[in-house]
């Protein structure tokens, strides 16, 4: 069932940070220049407080990102009804310009992990993921974007490639993707992949955001790299060089810097979030002036 109601392209074409409570005050104060904030749904799912007090200030000043970590899509168990309510009431509250969450699962029988585990790309996998797709939108009355995973592990008993499933999913129920450009660097790396190749089969006319993050690395048992989606520094040189493929490949589309560990003073999100916006500009540039040949 297509059950979207909402466009997968609101947020502006720009670079996007991620809204941390020790920057908050340093935000409202100065306004600076920044296309879009991101937060994580659960860390607002309380009904008031000082968050709340935050988020409605930000909101007031910039587009919003929802991004959900809890959903637990591809989990075999039903989705939780009251974290559906939850969500929907949060986004009555805020109406963020992107709602968003990841291809993987979370929990099991009563119990949460901690963690956003990976699936099997299989039939029946590619049927319950998309029904729970189609019970969020049905739920929160708006199109979600499905975010591609990083991955450590590859399941033998796969059928379908995670680009095609992806694609197929966003096909059935109308949702849109997420694009998280570090995931993808990570996952080729771990499985010996291609990373220019995947961003090349991959649906970028579905895609609503990208993500951008710093990894960590270390080395395997077989003493072969291995990298980790960590979230605690700049993105790297690898990285950059895929967003700008990715971009040059699908036209300017917003894209946050993801932080989320060892959070750093604000200038140097700002001077990340830069880095990535400069890439948009050219790509800006570069469109305009197609359009401009064509007139």
């Amino acid at each position: 069932m297509n059950a979207t109601t909402a466009s997968t392209h609101l947020l502006p074409a720009r670079a996007g940070l991620g809204l941390k409570p020790e920057h908050v005050g340093e935000i409202l104060d100065t306004e600076p220049d920044v296309g879009f904030f991101e937060v994580h749904a659960e860390n607002y799912m309380g009904d008031g407080g000082a968050p709340h007090r935050a988020l409605g200030e930000i909101v007031t000043r910039y587009p919003l990102s929802l991004h959900g970590v809890g959903l637990s899509i591809g989990a075999e168990r039903p989705l939780d009804p009251a974290h559906l309510a939850r969500l929907r009431v949060l986004i009555d509250r805020y109406r963020p310009q992107s709602f968003s969450e990841h291809l993987a699962w979370s929990t099991h029988e009563s119990g949460f992990l901690n963690d956003l585990l990976p699936l099997p790309y299989t039939g029946s996998t590619l049927r319950r993921v998309a029904d729970h797709v189609d019970q969020v939108q049905q739920a929160v009355g708006r199109q979600m974007l499905l975010e591609n995973p990083s991955t450590y592990i590859l399941f033998e008993d796969s059928t379908i490639d995670e680009v095609d499933f992806l694609e197929r999913v966003a096909a059935r129920t109308g949702c849109g993707l997420l694009l998280d450009v570090n995931n993808v660097m990570v996952s080729a790396v771990n499985h010996r992949a291609d990373p220019f190749a995947y961003i090349d089969r991959f649906p970028v006319e579905r895609v609503g955001e990208i993500h951008l993050a710093g990894y960590d690395e270390t080395l395997d048992g077989a003493g072969d790299r291995l990298l980790i989606d960590a979230h605690g520094s700049k993105v790297s040189d690898d990285v950059s060089a895929l967003y700008r493929h990715t971009i040059d490949r699908a036209g300017p589309l917003p894209t946050l810097i993801e932080w989320d560990n060892d959070v750093p003073a604000f200038p140097v999100l700002l001077a990340e979030a830069a880095r990535a916006e400069a890439v948009l500009d050219a790509a800006t540039s570069r469109r305009d002036a197609r359009l401009a040949r064509r007139a």
